[in-house]
């Protein structure tokens, strides 16, 4: 049997070398400017007939094999729509995200500016309904306008884990229990 490199081997061998962990030392959310991340919408966008604006609309990650980078699974990428010579042009402005490590998480909240380039190259996504519609599922890149280095915001949930965690009694919500009758026993 011989080995034929084909787009889709292609892929699942290059991909993980190129993709790069937005997961650094000190906790810091980082993105080259540039770098692609597959995206869908989270709710069905209806542009109606004297509508051209969507503002605050919500997106979250999903899996696209032509993305330079991937975002941790639990992100929500705040941006607008607009309808644009039947192409929805979409750009973001904000984004958190939630990067899990067994127990602990690391939450980052920031500026996250791109611009929605659909799966043939151009810059929006065509329209192929009337009404203009974006669905979930309809997946498109985002491409960053400029590099993204979100730091780590405090977690109080995890500050309060650590403390359940501590051995001992040492934890402020495990403490050792006294001997000491119950108080409904008298």
């Amino acid at each position: 049997m011989s080995f034929k490199p084909t787009p889709f081997w292609l892929t699942a061998i290059v991909a993980p070398l190129v993709t790069t962990s937005l997961y650094a030392a000190e906790a810091t959310l980082s993105l080259p400017s540039k770098a692609t991340v597959g995206v869908e919408v989270i709710e069905t966008l209806t542009f109606e007939s004297n509508q051209t604006r969507l503002s605050d609309i919500l997106l979250h990650p999903t899996q696209s094999a032509d993305a330079s980078h991937s975002l941790p699974e639990y992100c929500v990428i705040i941006g607008n729509a607009q309808l644009v010579d039947e192409r929805i042009r979409v750009t973001t402005h904000e984004a958190t995200c939630i990067e899990t490590h067994a127990a602990d998480s690391n939450i980052f909240t920031g500026a996250f500016s791109a611009s929605a380039y659909a799966e043939d190259g151009l810059y929006g996504i065509a329209c192929e309904t009337s009404p203009c519609t974006l669905s979930p599922g309809q997946t498109f890149l985002l491409t960053l306008d400029e590099a993204v280095d979100i730091e780590e915001l405090d977690n109080p949930s995890a500050e309060l884990n650590q403390q359940r965690r501590q051995a001992n009694g040492e934890g402020v919500a495990n403490p050792i229990p006294r001997d000491q009758a119950t108080p409904d026993a008298e």
